[in-house]
């Protein structure tokens, strides 16, 4: 990464070092979480973490080497779901030939990429809704946080809640006033500092502290040699039958609104843009998302794609590819360290994902609120996101009432062919997820 680079983009090293191991520790979690969901499909589980770690690995050092951004890429949460409880479970599909879909969906998001495609459906994103994305975004990331925390729970008679005072609520508590305290006071490696800080305090619990709660900090070991036994056992002949093709596209059209809305997002947030005012290098970090399902599908692991938490490092001063290039080396060691994960517990980048709501949400300030036939459409996008917890539901919506009201009181000059087929992708991918919830 050349110092003008890093200059140009008013960072420095020692920043985009600092950022990347806080967008790792905020993305670490998918190396076990993974394969824990894939592992329920029968894939071996420490086959499923070695292609994780490869997926990750591979995934975030193009995004920063090739499309220069500060944004990891990893095997998708919810992708993971789809594939392990629709597709093999759901579907009966044998898990090879689910890994050859992911392999052809690949495929076809490497020839929307490279056709521009896919560049040019997110030009047709109108900016309010750009900017609610973003904010609904912060907003899903904040309520991320609060889940993991205990902070905010299921209540049947109130849909959600508050959870109990008790010591994990009580550390979490304490580690975002700490990182809330850091970031006020603009300290550099804030939120790493907070990630810290919030690990050694839950350490007693469970221990010295709440003796009735497991420890919340426990050793699994070192060493685990990786498992490479899924590399190349996707089924390419089969996956192309007629009855798989549901599957492939069902990959195709999630991932494709799931990249987008969060690469769209974070250049937003984070004033990520070219001087056209588009996200930067978005048809390379396009390319970089197609080549992470493609990998994905080779090596044993359910699609990639570009990663929300990766705002905890873009807040911590990222810019530039240095960022993901670091958090990508981060995650080659857990070829043979994966346990070591282990010691940082979901209450301690709770705090993180909290704050980086504050850093999301700011873009909600650019939209005109008094112009309602755009104020409604954005507002649906924002908070369809984290009410739905998807963020793909959030823009569906907010395309589709962004077009069907400007159609409706006659300002179709403000619906471009682009947003057209924008809507219909919309529109099949919400057919395909009623056939993945009647499967």
């Amino acid at each position: 990464m050349t110092a003008t680079r890093l200059t140009r983009n008013n960072s420095n090293r020692g920043t985009e070092i600092i950022a990347g191991i806080s967008s790792f520790l905020a993305t670490s979690y998918i190396i076990v979480v993974n394969p824990s969901v894939l592992s329920q499909a029968g894939m071996p589980f420490s086959g499923v973490l070695t292609a994780t770690v490869l997926v990750s690995f591979f995934s975030s050092f193009m995004m920063g080497w090739y499309a220069k951004n500060p944004v990891l890429v990893a095997p998708g949460m919810g992708l993971n779901a789809f594939f392990t409880f629709s597709a093999v479970i759901g579907m009966k599909v044998p898990w090879p030939v689910a890994l050859g879909a992911v392999f052809w969906s690949g495929v076809l998001f490497l020839l929307l990429s490279a056709f521009n495609i896919r560049t040019y459906i997110v030009r047709a994103i109108p900016r309010p809704l750009r900017y609610a994305i973003a904010a609904g975004i912060g907003l899903f990331i904040t309520l991320i946080g609060f889940v993991n925390a205990g902070f905010i729970v299921h209540n049947p008679a109130t849909i959600v809640g508050l959870g109990k005072l008790k010591p994990t609520l009580l550390t979490f508590l304490a580690g975002l006033l700490f990182t809330a305290v850091l970031v006020t006071r603009q300290v550099k490696g804030a939120i790493l500092i907070g990630i810290v800080f919030t690990t050694l305090a839950a350490s007693p619990i469970g221990r010295w502290w709440a003796l009735d709660t497991p420890p919340l900090i426990s050793w699994k070991g070192v060493f685990a040699a990786p498992d490479f036994s899924l590399v190349l056992k996707l089924d390419l002949v089969h996956s192309l039958q007629w009855s798989v093709v549901p599957v492939i596209f069902a990959f195709v059209f999630t991932d494709m609104f799931d990249s987008l809305s969060t690469l769209v997002g974070l250049s937003e947030a984070a004033n990520l843009l070219d001087e056209k005012g588009e996200p930067r290098n978005i048809k390379r970090a396009l390319v970089t998302d197609a080549v992470a399902t493609t990998i994905a599908g080779l090596v044993g692991s359910s699609p990639g794609t570009a990663y929300i938490e990766s705002a905890v490092g873009i807040k911590e001063g990222g810019r530039t590819g240095l960022t993901a290039i670091t958090g990508a080396l981060l995650f080659l060691p857990f070829l043979f360290l994966a346990p070591l994960l282990s010691v940082v517990p979901s209450i301690a980048t709770a705090p993180a994902l909290v704050l980086v709501g504050v850093f999301m949400v700011q873009p909600v300030t650019k939209i005109n609120w008094t112009q309602l036939d755009e104020a409604i459409p954005a507002f649906l996008a924002m908070v369809i996101i984290p009410f739905s917890y998807s963020i793909t539901q959030g823009i569906i919506w907010g395309f589709l009432t962004w077009t069907a009201i400007k159609w409706i009181i006659g300002k179709k000059e403000d619906i471009s062919i682009a947003l057209l087929i924008i809507d219909l992708f919309a529109i099949l991918a919400l057919i395909l997820e009623k056939l993945k919830v009647e499967s």
